[in-house]
């Protein structure tokens, strides 16, 4: 009798067991759903954003060309030249050129003769035609190229401003799929672009082997009727994705963007995790029966003398006493019992006292941190004082301090996230430059990997930012065509010292013409250089573009990590 009363405790123990199982199954799965068709969703936005962009950018192309004198002339020669030089800074399209509104070809980057062929019956040409502005084409085999593409096109207007002509660029779909490849965040998600007319222009992965192919009439009834949404779905490979669709504004309207997740690779990991909590719960269900039917009566019989002395000495705060009881009888169970209590509770107060000790060191670690960051503080408090101290003056100068203290804020967020160990000098370029990276490729790093402490890091940041903020008014970035280049090298010295060599190189350009008088930007290049890091500036101020050459020391760069970026500025 008590043994079965025993094993129906054990069973109504594993029923919780076998509740929380089934619940934690059923959140683990509702939880990672919705995470996967979050993930689908977004980047299907993500990519069908990425279109939308590459669009605008050929928008933007395609009506400088249509400027160009060549092109409105429809001089043979000077047009060739011109679509020649231009495609060679746009790697992802395969061809430019320009017809005539009847669709015969005047020039294109090939140099293919004139009235070679012709572009007439071309959707992308009838639509500009017909809508006398930018247009999208569908997927075709380029005529020149024999290359699956589509096609974007923009009027050609001549000096009345009348359409005398149509400008084309050809987007390669495999260098466009190898583009979009890059929006995907999971190497197991599928991407499907389609055209209005459901043919597929990108396929992420297996490209080649799905380009050009059109989608069955029900699948494509399903994407014109849907909106963005995510659903479960047989993908075109067979298998079960959930799948999230987005659709692109503009040009690029009645396109679709589908982006998969398998739905057995999503779920693997809870799969697995299902049938290990399964056979641990049988396990632990069977090991308790075995010690229920085995063990069940050593631990009900004990002499309550024997009970009675632990429990004195146990009041008497002793916890190493045991009594040692052991038998088949009912007390002795209960003295088995009692032990692993005193057990517990002596393994509890061994914990206690472990935490206390814990307790006391992670109390030391916090004063150490809060005299660090009270340094540092301190040290940044400096410099926003210093920079407000000499920007004093109008709406100009206030926003001109306020730039620089996102420079420097910028730099800081780029050293905390190397927890203030310091910073790669290309990471602090591109921290400083990436807002005027736009689509042409005109600003140029080249050099070692230098890892700077912050104090270098700082000086050098605030530096790279007047340069860059000088130049996007003035200089280079403030022309279409203009570049710079930033090329550095680490010089070895003679007694064993390093130097850093900077070299920043503005070219194509307004012209420049040296300064009347040196402004704070210039001010403050040269103290960050020659009083906080003891380097040398040199300006050189050539018509063809601004140069400045910094040459700073390196030694015991490593030994001044925590050092202030303006010491003299505290006292």
């Amino acid at each position: 009798m008590l043994t079965q009363r025993i094993l129906a405790l054990v069973a109504l123990a594993l029923t919780p067991a076998l509740a929380i199982q089934g619940y934690n199954e059923y959140a683990l799965r509702t939880s990672r759903d919705a995470a996967v068709r979050a993930d689908a969703l977004g980047t299907a936005r993500t990519v069908a954003a990425d279109l939308e962009q590459l669009a605008q950018s050929l928008r933007q192309v395609l009506d400088l060309v249509g400027t160009e004198d060549a092109v409105r002339r429809k001089d043979a020669g000077a047009c060739t030249a011109y679509l020649g030089a231009i495609i060679e800074r746009l790697p992802q399209l395969s061809l430019l050129s320009v017809a005539e509104p009847d669709g015969r070809v005047v020039c294109d980057s090939r140099g293919s003769s004139p009235g070679l062929y012709s572009n007439a019956e071309r959707a992308y040409h009838k639509r500009v035609l017909a809508s006398d502005d930018f247009a999208v084409g569908d997927f075709v085999i380029g005529v020149r190229t024999r290359q699956p593409a589509v096609h974007f096109a923009q009027p050609v207007r001549g000096y009345d401003y009348r359409l005398t002509g149509v400008v084309v660029a050809s987007v390669d779909l495999a260098r466009l799929s190898e583009r979009l490849q890059a929006d995907l965040r999971f190497a197991i998600t599928t991407l499907t672009v389609t055209d209005p007319a459901g043919t597929v222009l990108v396929r992420r992965p297996d490209h080649a082997a799905w380009v050009g192919r059109k989608l069955s009439g029900e699948r494509l009834a399903r994407l014109m009727r849907a909106d963005e949404t995510t659903r479960s779905v047989e993908g075109l490979d067979g298998r079960a994705r959930i799948v999230g669709i987005a659709k692109p504004d503009g040009a690029l309207a009645g396109f679709n963007v589908i982006v998969g997740r398998d739905r057995e690779t999503a779920f693997a990991d809870i799969d697995a995790a299902t049938y290990r909590g399964i056979a641990v719960i049988l396990l632990g269900a069977l090991l308790a029966v075995l010690a229920t039917l085995l063990a069940g009566r050593r631990f009900i019989e004990r002499p309550v003398r024997r009970l009675l002395r632990g429990v004195a000495a146990w009041q008497g705060g002793d916890l190493d006493v045991r009594t040692g009881m052991s038998g088949p009888s009912e007390f002795d169970r209960l003295g088995a019992a009692f032990d692993a209590m005193a057990t517990t509770l002596q393994g509890r107060e061994d914990d206690l006292h472990g935490e206390i000790a814990r307790g006391r060191r992670m109390q030391e670690q916090q004063t150490t941190m809060l005299h660090e960051l009270n340094h540092r503080v301190k040290n940044t408090l400096a410099t926003v004082q210093s920079l407000a101290r000499q920007a004093r003056g109008g709406e100009a100068q206030a926003a001109q301090l306020e730039a620089r203290i996102l420079a420097l804020s910028k730099t800081h967020d780029l050293l905390t996230r190397e927890d203030w160990t310091g910073a790669s000098l290309r990471d602090v370029l591109e921290n400083e430059l990436a807002p005027y990276r736009t689509g042409a490729d005109h600003i140029t790093l080249d050099g070692p990997d230098v890892p700077l402490p912050p104090r270098y890091a700082l000086a050098i940041g605030m530096t790279v930012h007047e340069l860059a903020t000088n130049a996007a008014k003035y200089g280079a970035l403030s022309d279409v065509g203009g570049q710079v280049r930033v090329a550095w090298r680490l010089v070895h010295c003679e007694a064993g010292d390093r130097r850093l060599h900077l070299d920043w190189q503005e070219s194509g350009g307004p012209r420049v013409e040296p300064p009347s008088r040196s402004g704070f930007g210039t001010r403050l290049i040269a103290g960050g250089m020659q009083r906080e890091l003891g380097g040398e500036v040199r300006l050189t101020f050539d018509p063809t573009g601004l140069r400045c050459l910094l040459d700073v020391p390196l030694q015991g760069s490593q030994t001044s990590m925590l050092s202030p970026l303006t010491d003299g500025l505290i006292h």
